[in-house]
């Protein structure tokens, strides 16, 4: 029952990630649900994630291909970040990575709500000509570090805070933007998965489930997605993330 449960979690999960994002708020607190410590469950879900972010990122080549000077940046600081948040998630203590979860929903789900009302307020303070500022660009790679790190730990929200960032960084093709937001959270999730693997935190049978769920939901939710509203989506998945932030805060608290 178990594993039908996180099959069907991760299938609507799926569906969301590809009509509107925000599939980790279902995902995540299934994998607490069923019984998997709370670490556990994040290294889980950031292993049963990545399979979606992988074939995303790789229908976007020549996406990617258009941008290719940017990409060893891109793969470098990702990498790092990815590794050190991973790293520290491996050196905290459980009790404490539980008390640490309502404020990370919190954070994802505030990110979830706010994000493009922030995107557009930072387009609109940073004009173009500080974008070309030499010191900026180094801000740029510092912040991109920054997320990887954060994607390293706690991989929901990801999506969303990358796309903030290359809002900021000065991307306007949404399509170039989509393949490096998957591009980067593809290779995020890898690093950390490494990690993970070697000090034997992803659940291989909860993960499995979950991806094979996201997997055919992605492909149900791309035969159907014209015919479903994403607003109704959007509300749905605020109003889910709401309730499990205050629930979280309640059982921990």
């Amino acid at each position: 029952m178990e594993w039908v449960l996180l099959f069907f979690s991760g299938l609507l999960a799926g569906v969301l990630n590809s009509i509107a994002g925000g599939g980790s708020f279902i995902t995540f607190p299934a994998l607490l649900f069923v019984g998997l410590p709370p670490v556990v469950a994040n290294a889980t879900n950031t292993f049963s994630s990545c399979a979606g972010y992988v074939s995303g990122a790789a229908g976007f080549y020549q996406e990617l291909k258009e941008i290719r000077h940017f990409l060893p940046t891109v793969v470098l600081f990702s990498t790092l970040g990815g590794a050190l948040g991973a790293i520290s998630l491996l050196f905290i203590p459980s009790a404490h990575f539980e008390a640490l979860i309502p404020w990370l929903m919190l954070f994802a789900t505030s990110l979830f709500i706010l994000g493009e009302r922030v995107n557009r307020a930072l387009n609109d303070l940073i004009s173009r000509r500080l974008k070309e500022e030499p010191w900026f660009r180094y801000l740029s790679v510092f912040l991109l570090f920054l997320i990887a790190l954060y994607g390293g730990f706690f991989n929901a929200g990801l999506g969303i805070v990358i796309l903030g960032y290359l809002v900021l960084t000065g991307f306007s093709d949404v399509h170039q933007m989509n393949g490096l937001k998957l591009l980067i959270s593809a290779i995020v999730s890898m690093t950390a998965i490494v990690i993970f693997i070697y000090d034997g935190l992803i659940d291989w049978s909860s993960g499995a489930a979950v991806m094979l769920g996201t997997l055919i939901g992605g492909f149900i939710a791309a035969r159907i997605s014209r015919r479903i509203d994403a607003t109704y989506v959007r509300v749905g998945i605020i109003i889910t993330s709401i309730s499990l932030t205050v629930y979280f805060f309640y059982s921990t608290y």
